[in-house]
């Protein structure tokens, strides 16, 4: 969601770099969201012989934050300069809020590996889950690349050719289909712990 405010970057400097320029506090934000939203899952899981529980927590979780962003759709709109503390901060907050980190703890506790004896499973993340912090930390690293590489085309693409009269006429409100996912995800997650 941090292309937005670089583009805004971008137009008050008038200048291209100063999209780039925001984009690295907007990832670095983010990348601590989903430390602060993971950590806790990677912890818990070192110390606990059984994910059950917390797959079951984490399910119900990200159904009760999606059904409770279906319900309050409620977004901050302001758009203003502000300084790269700033956008770390509103990116952790941004990324907290959206379930960034909620959204990666299904890979980390497993979930995606529970057809290993099918052609479903996936190598990678199985050598990702349960080990430890270290691959929770690579995990939302990988994660912070691709959402800062996204962020940045689109910030790049809005500023430097299609301005904010795109956005104003064709703005495209992903939060339902993001709440769409998240409860899915956790449906998903509570079905195949149970």
């Amino acid at each position: 969601m941090g292309w937005l405010f670089a583009v805004s970057n971008g137009m008050q400097a008038r200048r291209s770099s100063a999209v780039f320029f925001a984009l690295p506090p907007i990832a670095v934000g983010h990348l601590l969201a989903m430390g602060v939203a993971l950590l806790p899952f990677a912890l818990l899981s070192a110390y606990l012989e059984r994910t059950r529980e917390i797959s079951l927590a984490a399910g119900f979780l990200l159904i009760g934050f999606g059904v409770y962003k279906l319900i309050d759709r409620r977004h901050p709109r302001l758009l203003a300069r502000i300084g790269p503390s700033q956008l770390v901060f509103w990116s952790f907050l941004m990324a907290t809020a959206h379930g960034a980190g909620l959204m990666l703890a299904p890979v980390y506790l497993g979930l995606c590996t529970a057809a290993r004896d099918s052609s479903f499973g996936h190598p990678a993340i199985e050598q990702v889950v349960g080990s430890g912090v270290i691959s929770t930390s690579l995990v939302a690293s990988v994660h912070t690349l691709a959402m800062l590489l996204t962020a940045g085309l689109i910030a790049w693409l809005v500023y430097q050719y299609f301005g904010l009269r795109l956005l104003q006429r064709a703005w495209f409100n992903l939060d339902l289909l993001w709440v769409a996912f998240l409860i899915i995800v956790g449906a998903t997650a509570v079905g195949m712990a149970w």
